[in-house]
């Protein structure tokens, strides 16, 4: 007999308020794809930087949000993407195709180094990571074929007009951004979406329920590490030019932990809203030069004191509102359809892992 039929109470993942939300996320999508007919360049650039925001954020949630793997080295992912994008362009392959390929290669190469990092936990990982991506950097820095220090521009875009190819990158980046975020859904509601949250929250008991503890994370590492790859390739196409320097620097590291901790840490909507929030402090106070970096700071640091679930993890508490439902939920069996008693609690993650 189900436990909770007992007590009065049932487990649901959708409401009226997912549902509709969800539905109304993919008219959105749709909508945002006719944005370059109406829309000034500017505003399709800009938007297309928001996309890999949002890319950004939503894997490094993934990652630390949802897998416990608290990276500070995957912008060796997005370099990976531009730099390999310019590879395959300067042999032969057209832009975008060679920006798919780029992407795939960043995918490749975390599987290699996925049996060498996620032996290590926690500090040694996030250290480890940070090494990787720091010796990327030397590695491209000394190549000339890829520009060297001094950085490369993606020429073979020049063979679309202006017009043509800020509006091809923008449908790849809003095309990319989708498809990650559907993914992630997908992976967050199935059974490895349990068992991702059993090894965060305590790895050994995980383990002992049977939960393949090391191929979920290379998993979860290794989607990632595509999504960085994909922020990588579109930052180029959106900049045209890149240096080892600024496409390798852990300050996309530092502006993935602002998006989250503001957002919602191990939430799904959270990620999204810090982006959102970042990208419209950039577009107003970037100019500010190195006051706009403190004031960064300071607003992560009051949010980590204040608001330490972040934007849409204290909306989510307060309120109940799961508008992408990753979780379970519960109401009472005499509630209407649509009304919640509030999320279910985590700490049974490792047992519902199990079960599933």
């Amino acid at each position: 007999m189900n436990p909770l039929r007992t007590t009065g109470l049932s487990v649901q993942r959708w409401t009226k308020v997912s549902r509709a939300f969800t539905g109304g996320a993919g008219l959105l999508v749709v909508v945002l794809a006719f944005f370059p007919m109406f829309m000034s360049a500017n505003v399709v650039q800009k938007l297309t930087a928001l996309f890999i925001l949002i890319m950004i954020a939503s894997m490094w949630n993934a990652l630390a949000g949802y897998g416990g793997l608290v990276s500070v080295g995957q912008q060796a992912y997005i370099g990976i993407g531009a730099y390999g994008t310019v590879w395959f362009a300067h042999h032969g392959v057209p832009p975008y195709p060679a920006m798919f390929l780029a992407i795939i290669l960043a995918g490749a190469i975390s599987v290699v180094f996925s049996f060498l990092l996620l032996r290590l936990t926690g500090g040694q990982f996030s250290i480890a990571t940070w090494v990787v991506a720091a010796a990327f950097t030397v590695i491209v820095s000394l190549d000339k074929g890829l520009g060297a220090g001094t950085g490369i521009s993606l020429i073979e875009l020049n063979q679309y007009g202006p017009e043509h190819r800020q509006d091809y990158t923008y449908w790849f980046a809003l095309g990319a951004t989708a498809v990650l975020l559907i993914v992630l859904f997908v992976l967050l509601r199935s059974r490895m979406g349990s068992s991702l949250q059993a090894i965060r929250d305590d790895e050994q008991a995980a383990a002992s329920v049977g939960v393949r503890v090391m191929a979920g994370k290379r998993v979860l590492y290794i989607f990632a590490a595509v999504g960085f790859g994909a922020a990588g390739a579109m930052t180029l196409a959106n900049t045209l030019f890149i240096q080892p320097n600024s496409i390798f620097s852990v300050q996309w590291t530092a502006f993935a932990i602002f998006m989250v901790l503001v957002g919602g840490l191990g939430t799904f909507e959270g990620p999204v809203l810090g982006a959102i929030l970042l990208f419209l402090i950039q577009d107003w106070f970037a100019d500010l030069g190195v006051w706009y970096l403190i004031g960064l700071g300071v607003v992560a640091i009051l949010f980590a004191l204040l608001l330490p679930r972040g934007l849409w993890g204290t909306i989510e508490e307060r309120f109940g509102l799961q508008l992408m439902p990753v979780g379970y939920r519960v109401r009472g069996l005499g509630r209407s359809p649509g009304a919640d008693s509030g999320p279910l609690e985590e700490a049974d993650a490792t047992e519902a892992a199990a079960q599933t």
